[in-house]
């Protein structure tokens, strides 16, 4: 029935919306938005997923229309911010778009490409962090903009899992939902954004030099036996 069949695909409705929005970023004037689109796309990459969960509709489908999404939405938002800066930015943006691609493939075809690290919306959350940061600190932020997609674009495709203390701990609505007022009180509340921001990229960088020290032992550990 035509009810039945809105129902199931409320999450994949919720995905497509997650996109769609973000054709302002190629409008005139569209990049004075770009905050705003960063978080309300966090939110919906969130909603989908509670969606199917919660409503008991999760199916193959769906979980690779959300990941298509997803490549699409943080390839567009991580090529106009390069874009917006320009010069080594682009390079460095179109680096990074290179590596959320592989990620997204690792998540369709586990066997093609077996990246496990960093989730591609993590890349978000920094960059609207730096963007948020250099609006209140009044400083260029192309340095430290560079920087992230780098490192990003290494940790996004490395074959070992990173640990994320912030992100693997939302495994539920309610806590989503926290990760998401964070993004907001970021962007509305000066005074707590630096606190925010520290938070999010010191769990980051934890994550980083952990995972890399627990894969480093994991090759070492034969060498050594021998």
């Amino acid at each position: 029935t035509p009810g039945k069949f809105v129902y199931r695909n409320l999450a994949n409705t919720a995905s497509l919306l997650g996109v769609l929005p973000l054709i302002i970023l190629f409008m005139d004037g569209g990049f004075q938005y770009v905050i705003p689109l960063f978080i309300y796309n966090n939110f919906i990459d969130d909603l989908d997923g509670v969606l199917a969960a919660k409503l008991n509709i999760r199916s193959k489908f769906g979980a690779d229309l959300d990941n298509v999404c997803d490549a699409v939405a943080h390839i567009s938002l991580a090529l106009a911010v390069g874009a917006h800066f320009g010069n080594f930015l682009i390079v460095a943006s179109a680096i990074a778009a290179g590596s959320i691609l592989l990620r997204i493939v690792s998540r369709l075809q586990p066997a093609a490409f077996a990246g496990q690290g960093s989730q591609t919306n993590e890349l978000m959350r920094h960059i609207l962090f730096a963007l948020l940061l250099a609006g209140q600190f009044n400083f260029s932020p192309e340095y430290i903009l560079a920087a992230i997609y780098l490192i990003h674009a290494v940790t996004m495709v490395v074959p070992y899992r990173m640990p994320h203390p912030i992100i693997d701990a939302a495994t539920t609505a309610t806590r989503l939902g926290l990760v998401n007022a964070a993004l907001l009180a970021a962007w509305l509340i000066p005074a707590v954004t630096p606190i925010i921001a520290a938070a999010f990229f010191g769990a980051y960088l934890y994550a980083f030099f952990a995972g890399s020290i627990t894969r480093a032992k994991a090759l070492l550990s034969p060498v050594i036996v021998k």
